[in-house]
């Protein structure tokens, strides 16, 4: 969810939601678009690592994103050898290795 304060003077003003928490940045009225996407893209794959994981602070959550949206764009990109099938099946793998922490965790 954003909201924007726009003056007739670039930059605008945008305040975006990302896990629960609100930030204010400034961008080119042309991109406000492209940040309000980008931040709603950023909230879904936060909130989707913080409900598979154990109680993680937004931090380790934050790396724990940039670090897989990064090799994402580096596979798209083709500067690694990991596929972008690599990186999903990667991602499943650690996903099931938190997964079976949580249930061992819970069960005792």
């Amino acid at each position: 969810m954003a909201q924007a304060a726009h003056s007739n003077e670039d930059p605008l003003r945008v305040t975006v939601r990302i896990m629960s928490r609100e930030y204010t940045v400034e961008c080119p009225s042309e991109e406000h678009e492209a940040l309000v996407a980008s931040a709603d893209y950023l909230n879904d794959r936060m909130t989707a690592i913080r409900r598979r994981g154990k109680a993680l602070g937004a931090e380790r959550i934050a790396v724990m994103t940039a670090l897989n949206l990064a090799r994402e764009l580096l596979a798209l990109k083709g500067h690694s050898s990991v596929t972008r099938e690599d990186a999903e099946a990667a991602e499943k793998v650690r996903q099931l290795g938190l997964d079976i922490d949580h249930a061992l965790t819970t069960t005792d």
